[in-house]
């Protein structure tokens, strides 16, 4: 049966179809973006319908790609180190021409081969720029009679390498010639400078990495410049051994540490615009993390093993800075992990400072009552990772208060009573918390139920422990009325008036003196005997 006129003009239009298509995808392929536009437009049935095209597109990746990244590396790491072998025979600048030379070979090259081999290309662009950079690096190092004595006028030319590979990197759009590019400069940083020009140029690599990493939204960008940052900073206090400098402790000029916040401070104002363009991802939650993390480590690191006079003052900048950065995280983007993170690293530093200004069993006093203060901002952050972290501590300060303390003192009753404050404020804003249980606030209850009578039982004569225990029990009966009937705390009377009958009945019924005694019995009976008539009362009228 022959084709119909229908039949033919369709095929036609198919083949047409078709054609065109194919005219797209080497289009496509010519300006990088067919891998791209293959997987969003290419259907999941079509992509295994002939598993030898996988493996020829298998292999083809590992020949094209792989293959060329390797073999630049590899022949990188072989100049590089033509560069840095000592020659003993040659010029100093020989082997810094020698450098520029090959260098100009390679750029020419990436140029000469940018449209039929834009792979290769791009790598030997990244290449070149390296070994500008090592060629550079050699007129001052690596020799013992250096082409270049001049210490500002190596500086001068190395950042004006790095400069220059920053832009080439930046018009290009490439993150990772930006990464290297990054790289580069905070290793100019460690080249040979004075400190200042160590701090500044670090502080203005931070500035470079933050700016592009929100410009490009590049969050690994930031993630290098933060690793980068303390990584450098570290590197100069331990003399700079990456430049073969003996390893040890630089103690001045004490500034330094004041760089390191500058750093931290840079890298959270990123955070604060780029997650403005968007939600609050896990990259830029794990940037806040490591920011926060490694500024603090590092500059409680130098204060505790150089500047230890100072550690007081430090911590409580380092905790006034991470506190504001929370509090500017919370407004601006009602940041649930940010906030977190540097409220507990700002809470973490005011205890550091406590610590260090205090000494046992003061200090115990004040770690207790700094909860309050975190379970209050805790509330307005609404933050219950905050609110179950600080239980948490809480718990682990009066552990410690009991272990290290010797004594059992007055102290004690700051635990309860703060553990009633806190309970108090979750439930006064509760609603402000994604806390959608009373968990925490019976955690609470619960150890002001426990630490307040065994606070009494250390402080007050034995005589009279008993009666202490039935005048905290009224405490709470009379709480209860003023918080509208509140049952926790009727509950509370309760168990605190039953601990006290146990211990009537096991320990005073036979070590107490006969007259304290009787007083003791008289006064639990006429008590138990009122509560009864309360709660008769109480049903009477329900």
């Amino acid at each position: 049966m022959e084709p119909t006129p229908d039949d033919t003009s369709s095929e036609h239009i198919l083949a047409l179809l078709k054609a065109l298509e194919k005219r797209i995808e080497l289009i496509e392929a010519r300006l990088g973006l067919s891998a791209e536009v293959s997987q969003e437009t290419a259907p999941s049935s079509e992509v295994n319908e002939n598993p030898e095209e996988g493996q020829d597109a298998l292999e083809i990746r590992v020949g094209q790609n792989w293959f060329a990244k390797v073999g630049i590396v590899v022949l990188a790491l072989g100049v590089i180190f033509l560069l840095t072998f000592p020659y003993q025979d040659l010029p100093s600048f020989a082997p810094s021409i020698l450098g520029y030379v090959l260098v100009a070979v390679i750029l020419g090259l990436s140029r000469y081969w940018k449209e039929t081999f834009e792979q290769t290309s791009r790598y030997l662009l990244g290449g070149g720029l390296l070994l500008l950079y090592f060629t550079t690096l050699r007129l001052s190092h690596f020799s013992a009679a250096p082409a270049v004595a001049s210490t500002p006028v190596e500086l001068t030319l190395l950042v004006a390498v790095v400069a220059v590979d920053l832009v080439i990197s930046v018009r290009k759009q490439s993150r990772y010639l930006t990464g290297l590019s990054l790289t580069l400069g905070f290793l100019t940083a460690l080249a040979g400078g004075g400190p200042y020009f160590t701090f500044a140029f670090i502080a203005v690599a931070t500035l470079a990495a933050t700016l592009l990493g929100v410009r490009f939204r590049w969050h690994g960008i930031l993630t290098l410049g933060i690793s980068l940052s303390y990584t450098t900073h570290l590197l100069w206090s331990l003399n700079n051994p990456v430049f073969g400098n003996s390893l040890q402790q630089i103690s001045s000029p004490e500034i330094n540490l004041l760089f390191i916040l500058i750093y931290a401070a840079i890298y959270a104002g990123g955070g604060l615009k780029q997650s403005v363009a968007g939600k609050e991802d896990a990259l830029s939650v794990v940037n806040s993390f490591l920011n926060g993390l490694a500024s603090y480590t590092l500059l409680s690191f130098l204060a505790l093993t150089i500047f230890r006079p100072s550690f007081a003052v430090w911590s409580l900048v380092v905790s006034g800075l991470y506190l504001a950065l929370a509090v500017g995280y919370w407004i601006r983007l009602k940041s649930k992990y940010a906030t977190f993170v540097y409220a507990m690293l700002g809470y973490a530093a005011l205890s550091a400072a406590i610590v260090s200004l205090s000494g046992t069993p003061d200090v115990f006093v004040w770690l207790c009552w700094q909860s309050i203060l975190v379970v209050s901002t805790a509330v307005w952050f609404r933050s219950r990772f905050i609110v179950v972290a600080n239980f948490a501590i809480y718990l682990i300060i009066f552990g410690a208060y009991l272990g290290l303390a010797g004594t059992v003192g007055s102290i004690s009753i700051s635990f309860g009573v703060v553990a009633l404050l806190s309970a108090r404020i979750l439930n006064w804003r509760k609603d402000r918390l994604e806390l959608k249980t009373e968990m925490m606030r019976n955690a609470y209850l619960a150890c002001a139920l426990f630490v307040l009578p065994y606070a009494l039982y250390h402080i007050v004569p034995h005589s009279y422990v008993s009666m202490s225990w039935l005048g905290l029990a009224l405490f709470y009966y009379l709480a209860s009325r003023l918080l509208n009937n509140n049952r926790k705390y009727r509950w509370m009377a309760l168990l605190t008036t039953i601990l006290t009958v146990l211990y009537v009945f096991t320990v005073e019924l036979v070590g107490l003196d006969p007259a304290l005694r009787i007083i003791s019995f008289l006064v639990l009976g006429t008590a138990l005997l009122t509560i009864s008539m309360i709660y008769t009362r109480k049903r009477q009228k329900k």
